[in-house]
Formats: structure tokens, sequence, C-alpha cells
């Protein structure tokens, strides 16, 4: 089988989906534009600060540039958010208090969350009295999550929750991501049985992959990394968490101290990198859907399972697919690996990364360590092997990657 000929079919049959992602980037260009005229950026914004960054006005601008880009009414954004999961931790351990209930209707969250959740002598949630529960998603014959609004009603009206969580994405679970309109379907259900329970909202993977965000339906507070989608790439570190302002107040609260909030903190290195990102966000993005579709168009030609399929719209960034045994699996995270700009030379082996139940294998050759935004491919060494890819900075670098694949794939079975 000749790769270059089986990528030029899929391309052709891709033009419709890519004009829609196209339309879609230009309208989140022109929000995130609009977010940067209205607070007046300047260069005098971009230059660092020391020490307790009193007066910092680069970071007071890169969070009012964050909240309307969200149109949210406030916003945390620094530097010292470490990654995607502490970030959502932050948000839920600055709302919730002792004795309160946090549901998730998303099912059981992503691995590195479960500890956040449950952990037992860790300054976890539970350790500080409160009570996590969760509702699982209904899943359709074609992995398409469905809210269980019956059992959330149940809940709702029997015991009450301080707050609702949902997983926008989908992690290692095995269904599609969800729609910014389920979510304010859930919502709006939400708020109408328990006018006080706060929605949160763990964005990640899918800032920009739509023209709304959760906090423009109905979300109190969503939260995710600069090292995914809302950097564009080039942050490189740091986190957000963007919603309502009495809420975000709290956070910040969190992130700092009850004494100070969101009124110190300081980045020696300067903020360009960071309002750079989210200015090119909408256009990365745009390049990894189109190779997400791409990887899961070539490979659903093969007659792999992949996840979106053809048939379906994406929600994140990440397009699964399931190989049909571990060696597959390893040798298609290796030929990722091998295609990338950094580590290139690089064989992979499986190992035991912090916070997850099983190995796992990761190809991420990039620039920003660990940057999902960027080209990369993850997956737990269980049955069913399934790998998740997701960004690249060009959609020019992923095809390369997928021809790599491709070939490996082809010289393995011969």
């Amino acid at each position: 089988m000749n790769a270059q000929i089986i990528i030029e079919k899929a391309e052709q049959n891709l033009q419709k989906r890519f004009s829609e992602i196209d339309e879609t980037a230009l309208y989140n260009q022109e929000k995130i534009l609009n977010a940067f005229l209205k607070n007046n950026i300047s260069e005098r914004h971009f230059a660092g600060t020391t020490g307790y960054g009193y007066g910092d006005i680069g970071r007071e601008a890169l969070c009012k540039v964050f909240a309307d880009a969200f149109s949210a009414q406030s916003a945390v954004v620094s530097p010292n958010i470490l990654s995607g999961t502490h970030a959502i931790t932050l948000m839920l351990f600055g709302v919730l208090r002792p004795n309160d209930t946090v549901l998730s209707i998303t099912g059981k969250p992503y691995d590195t969350l479960c500890d956040v959740f449950s952990g037992q002598n860790t300054g976890s949630l539970h350790d500080f009295g409160i009570n996590f529960e969760q509702i699982d998603l209904i899943l359709d014959e074609n992995s398409v999550p469905f809210f269980d609004f019956e059992k959330i009603e149940i809940y709702l009206k029997e015991k009450g929750a301080k707050a609702v969580f949902i997983q926008r994405s989908r992690g290692y679970n095995p269904r599609h991501g969800l729609s910014c309109e389920k979510i304010k379907t859930a919502c709006e259900f939400i708020k109408k049985i328990s006018p006080k329970t706060v929605v949160l909202v763990d964005n990640c993977y899918c800032e920009f992959v739509e023209t709304v965000e959760p906090t423009e339906l109905g979300a109190d507070v969503v939260s995710g990394s600069l090292i995914k989608n809302a950097g564009g790439g080039l942050a490189p570190t740091g986190g957000y968490i963007a919603g309502r302002g009495d809420l975000i107040e709290q956070i910040a609260y969190r992130l700092t101290s009850p004494s100070v909030g969101n009124e110190i903190g300081s980045y020696a290195y300067g903020y360009r990198p960071f309002f750079q990102g989210l200015f090119m966000a909408p256009s990365t993005v745009k390049h990894a859907l189109k190779s997400s579709a791409l990887f899961a168009s070539v490979f659903q030609s093969l007659g792999y399972k992949t996840m979106p399929s053809g048939d379906f719209a994406p929600y994140d960034i990440v397009t699964s697919i399931e190989f049909n045994t571990e060696n597959e699996l390893l040798n298609f995270c290796r030929a990722v690996q091998h295609a990338s700009p950094v580590d290139g030379h690089v064989t992979l082996e499986p190992w035991d990364m912090p916070g997850y139940a099983h190995k796992v294998i990761m190809a991420a050759g990039t620039f920003v360590q660990g940057a999902s935004i960027e080209l990369s491919a993850d997956s737990p060494i269980k049955k069913p092997y399934i790998a998740y890819i997701q960004g690249a900075l060009t959609y020019e670098h992923a095809k390369i990657a997928l021809k790599s694949a491709l070939n490996r794939l082809f010289e393995t079975k011969n």
C-alpha cells in the first residue's frame, strides 16, 4: 500500500470538514482579537516582574484578556499553575468547603484527578471532608455520550450538591467529547433544579474547538492548561481559570493566600509568550483539528476503529485509534516520536508515569515538555490497545508523521 496515496484520498474526503474548521478558527480569531483591542494591550504588558509582583500590569492585563476571550467576568492566569490537573485542583479547592459534595456527571474523572478527589492522606478533597460522587454518562451504540438526567435529578433533589463537575474531553474513556450544546442543556437542567449548585468544567483539550465556550452557556467556572489549546503552542507553562467573579476571587485566594488573592504574582521572564500564545490559539487549534481528522480518516479507511470517526464532528483535539496488538500500538507511538523535531532519535518505552494506573507510552517530541497542543500520542498499556493522538503546531508536520507511521505499520505487516 502507498501511504501518500492513502493520505491524499483522505484529504479529498475531508474538504467539507476542513472548511468548517476554518470558519470556526476565523470566528474565534476575531473574538480574541477583540479581547486584545478592548484591553489596549501594548508592549509594556509583556515586561517581566520579580518578587511580589505588586502592580504587575502584565499579569493583570493577561487575566482580563482571558476573561474576555472566554466571555467570563474574571480570570486567574498564571505561570505558577503547572498543569491542567493543577488548574482543575485550584478550581475545586477554591469553590468547595468541608462537608460539601461535588458530583461528577461525566463519570470517573481523568486518571490524574482521581487522587485529587479521593486520595488518602495526600491533601485531597476527601482529606478535607469534601464528598465526591459520580454519575456515569449514557453512551449510545456509537459511543456518543449523553447526560443521565434522570439520575442527576434524583441525586440533586434527594441529596443536593455544592458543585457539579463536567469533564468536557474524553480523557482515556471510550467516548466522544461533549459538545457545548450538551453542556448548555445540562447547565440549564441543573440550575432549574438546584439554582445554587455551581457548575465546574474541565475545559482541557477543548478550547476554541467550537465558536462558544461553556462560560457563555451557563457554566460557572472553566479551567485548563496553557500547554494545551489556550497557549497556542507558545506558552512555556501555566494554566487559566475563568468564570464568575466571586468564584474566581475565592480561587485566587487558593492560588496565593487569603490575604492577597490575585493582587500578587510575578514572572521575571515576561508575558509575551502567553499573550501571543492566546492570540495564536485559534489557528493552532485549527491545525490540530485538521491533523486529528486526517489521522482518523486514514486509519478508519484501513479498517481500524477511530474516535471520532469521519461521521462525527470533533469536540476536542483528540483522536483515538484502536490497534490490534500491543506491538502495533508501540510502533505507532514510536513512529510519531521519530518524526518529532525534538528527541526524534529517542526510542520510546512504556513507564510508570506519576498519576496513572497503568504503564504509559507517550510520544511527545515537543518544544515545550509534555505540550499536547504539539503533536503527541500516548496510551496506557492495557487492552484495548488505544492510542490517543492530539495536537500539531502545523498540519504539514502531522502529515509527515502520519506517513511515517503508515510506512512503519506496512513494513511490520509484510
